[in-house]
């Protein structure tokens, strides 16, 4: 990326002066590269400090994962804009067994960083503005089993778990294949059902994405419908 940019630079330097009428757009084309490139570079460089940050804290507060994987499941595509309204920077964590070449064949977790507001600025990641909690398969789909009753009619636990296994929730409710088995309330954008999940949050339904009030912090974050899938697929979708 920086060869890339150095390399732009130079090329608008010697540009010859006398087409700079042709060239003006041809200098604008490449400042917005620059731009860009600038961009993704700050999200590339904010992603590697938020995944040193989730290793620090999982090192600190289970020592008994000795051996892992942990990446970002929610950074690719995104803009420099687009992160500081992120409300969770979540993380895929798999365990292994150590030796040459060894395959991510473990337990999986998912640690979500719930994010405050100011939580990026021109300084980069403040991470005290940053509340972690991790989970795994057992957590998750009793946190989507809460939020599936809170969206929908079906109030059957049985019917809800099996029907989250072999599908995913999208848009308008829990989808198997092609098939949609529990459809969600048709809300407007300002309505919200709410459940009492646990000590920690409350799950919130609207039309597009679950929302997580935490207890402690008095914030209301939101998990879109994709970074759900992403999650789902990570648990129960991937070999």
């Amino acid at each position: 990326m920086k060869k890339s940019i150095l390399f732009l630079f130079v090329l608008v330097y010697f540009m010859p002066k006398q087409v700079s009428g042709q060239n003006e757009g041809t200098v604008a084309a490449i400042g917005g590269l620059l731009a860009i490139g600038a961009g993704i570079a700050a999200v590339d460089q904010m992603k590697e400090q938020a995944e040193l940050t989730a290793t620090q804290w999982v090192l600190t507060n289970h020592p008994t994962l000795t051996s892992f994987s942990l990446k970002t499941l929610d950074f690719d595509g995104k803009k420099v804009k687009d992160m500081s309204s992120t409300s969770v920077i979540s993380f895929k964590i798999q365990e292994f067994t150590a030796g040459d070449k060894p395959e991510l064949d473990g337990r999986k977790q998912v640690l979500f960083g719930f994010t405050s507001r100011g939580w990026i600025s021109e300084y980069g990641i403040d991470f005290e503005k940053v509340k972690w909690y991790l989970i795994d398969d057992a957590e998750w789909l009793n946190m989507m089993l809460a939020y599936v009753k809170v969206a929908s009619n079906e109030t059957n636990n049985t019917t809800i778990m099996s029907t989250l296994k072999e599908g995913k929730v999208v848009n308008r409710g829990v989808k198997v294949k092609s098939k949609l088995i529990i459809p969600f309330f048709k809300l407007e954008g300002d309505m919200y059902v709410v459940t009492d999940y646990s000590s920690d949050m409350k799950l919130l339904y609207n039309e597009r994405s679950l929302g997580i009030f935490l207890k402690e912090t008095n914030d209301l974050v939101q998990i879109g419908r994709g970074d759900i899938i992403k999650i789902h697929d990570f648990f129960f979708d991937e070999d």
